[in-house]
């Protein structure tokens, strides 16, 4: 059975697209506020290359959106604050599991208790920046509708944003 035969996405697989959208929209944002600054033209050339296809990425992905709980009424957010403190949560989320494999492939007793002192900051910054954007409704993580909704709206202004 296919999603097109299907009321909605599994919820782990939903979950999954969620990850990957935002992930993918806050990047896009990033990458299109650099892309002026890059001066090399082979290395411009190779931004606007991966801009266009997240682009492409998101919007295959956003008519998934359908298929998971969607409230239509969610209130407009501050999606620049949003895309700003979901950057900071990804590069959290992803120093942590940077932190953890090094960890595991550390040999040195030295580098073993400053990494893991770093990963504990990491674990405490992360929790701060998802206490922000929770309170704020900038990741609704007890909702799923609303955490889909947000994903839609991030998506599509980051395929809109400028560059």
């Amino acid at each position: 059975m296919d999603y097109q035969q299907t009321a909605t996405l599994a919820w782990h697989e939903s979950l999954e697209l969620h990850e990957i959208v935002v992930f993918q929209s806050t990047c896009l944002v990033s990458m299109k506020q650099k892309y002026p600054n890059v001066s090399n033209q082979q290395l411009k050339g190779l931004y606007k290359e991966v801009i266009l296809a997240v682009e492409q990425n998101l919007t295959e992905l956003l008519p998934f959106y359908q298929f998971v709980p969607n409230d239509t009424n969610y209130e407009s957010r501050d999606l620049d604050t949003s895309f700003f403190s979901a950057d900071l949560l990804i590069f959290l989320k992803t120093s942590i599991r940077n932190y953890s494999v090094a960890i595991t492939e550390t040999a040195t007793h030295e580098l073993r208790v400053i990494l893991t002192n770093q990963l504990i900051k990491a674990i405490n910054a992360q929790e701060k920046v998802f206490q922000f954007m929770y309170r704020n409704g900038y990741y609704p993580a007890y909702d799923l509708e609303k955490l889909f909704t947000n994903d839609v709206k991030l998506a599509t202004k980051a395929i809109k944003k400028k560059y």
